[in-house]
């Protein structure tokens, strides 16, 4: 009897036995499972001629998988890096005919309108799907932030006229109840939430250090 040994091919071996496509998620991801989510009003034990729990919950997450903010607003006329107030320039104010809607630009800021009266979860709801069972980490929450392309100048000046907002991927980290604001941080090309050395931000972004 020799010695079972295991060939230094074995990974490529296990990759060619691989039958068929399968479902299993094999993308790397700083994003809790549960926090793809959606909120489902519905009871846990199935009603007879209704659909169970858990397929309304994958039907409406594939459903809101194909919605697309940038996408919904521009099919409204809506231009996104307009709706960003900035300096008041009278100098290089468009003549009449130029102008769609109005000669005055936009000054007030996107939270005067905003209105959770409807919102599904509060936010503490949303920070707490980055909680994993029997993990004392919290990750980060999936979210899309109206953030300008430029960091620097963005941190800077986040009114500059030489400013293009988009909307982007980020992770949201924490949330601020005193002054009703989210703290985020964009992901990287292959969408994960990373610090400047390469490590998950977890927690917030805290550290033992404080």
């Amino acid at each position: 009897v020799t010695k079972f040994k295991v060939p230094a091919s074995f990974k490529s071996l296990m990759e060619d036995q691989m039958v068929g496509p399968s479902t299993e998620i094999l993308a790397e991801s700083d994003f809790p499972e549960q926090s793809f989510k959606p909120k489902v009003q519905m009871p846990f034990k199935r009603v007879p001629g209704q659909n169970p729990r858990k397929v309304e919950v994958e039907r409406r997450r594939r459903l809101y998988l194909t919605f697309d903010i940038a996408e919904l607003l521009t099919s409204k006329g809506i231009d996104s890096n307009q709706l960003m107030p900035r300096h008041y320039d009278p100098d290089n104010m468009p003549p009449i005919e130029e102008t769609k809607d109005s000669v005055f630009p936009i000054y007030l800021p996107l939270q005067v309108f905003d209105n959770d009266e409807f919102d599904c979860r509060t936010p503490e709801e949303w920070i707490s799907l980055g909680l994993e069972p029997g993990s004392s980490d919290r990750k980060p929450v999936p979210g899309k932030a109206l953030l300008p392309t430029d960091d620097a100048l963005g941190h800077e000046d986040p009114k500059s006229q030489e400013l293009i907002y988009k909307w982007i991927d980020v992770g949201v980290l924490d949330y601020d109840k005193e002054t009703d604001l989210y703290l985020v941080h964009k992901t990287d090309e292959k969408g994960l939430v990373r610090d400047e050395e390469g490590r998950p931000i977890i927690n917030g972004g805290r550290t033992p250090e404080g």
